[in-house]
């Protein structure tokens, strides 16, 4: 491990100790440090600007009240936020049955070439499209891995520390996901 990342840990764990006996300004340093990561992660789970401020700020309120209680291990802060995030979303997903699972198309922004025709720039909104809703079909752990490894870009070992799997699970879960929804997309293939 680098000196910078040592020492970036060791700034984090006693900022984490200040917030859990009740400093507020600590809380806000590890609020600011990942109030990002985790409206992102809710938003590509709800597709909503509304309801992922909403649910963020609760993710942060959650955290707050429990913070007391939190034990310090060798799995990162962030993963205790994701899954209060991940409950959330549950939650909400339970009791807003009738919600759309689509994100508008608008909410997503892809490069267009300039010199793409109308016909070109039709055939990737419907790609992409296509590829949200196929995501949407996928079961909530699916969707948790695309979103922590493709929007957060984090590492196998990362991603299964907060999805509290192995990194080989991991690797398995993502590599079937990735087949299923190639199958899904070039062959027209149910989502299983």
């Amino acid at each position: 491990m680098k000196q910078n990342e040592k020492q970036n840990e060791k700034q984090i764990s006693n900022v984490l100790d200040r917030a859990i006996i009740g400093d507020e300004e600590a809380f806000s340093f590890l609020y600011q440090e990942n109030v990002k990561k985790i409206y992102n992660y809710i938003f590509y789970r709800t597709g909503n600007i509304h309801d992922a401020e909403d649910l963020t700020a609760r993710v942060f309120q959650r955290a707050l009240k429990h913070i007391p209680n939190y034990k310090k291990t060798k799995v990162p802060f962030s993963a205790w936020l994701y899954r209060i995030a991940h409950n959330l979303v549950a939650n909400w997903y339970r009791d807003n049955s009738k919600h759309k699972r689509e994100l508008p198309i608008e909410d997503h922004s892809y490069i267009e070439s300039k010199a793409d025709i109308p016909e070109k720039q039709i055939e990737k909104r419907q790609e992409v499209e296509k590829l949200i809703d196929a995501i949407h079909l996928l079961p909530g752990d699916r969707q948790q891995i695309l979103i922590l490894k493709y929007v957060e870009t984090m590492s196998n070992k990362d991603v299964g520390l907060i999805m509290g799997k192995s990194e080989g699970a991991i690797k398995s879960l993502y590599h079937r996901t990735l087949k299923e929804l190639r199958r899904y997309i070039v062959d027209g293939s149910e989502i299983i």
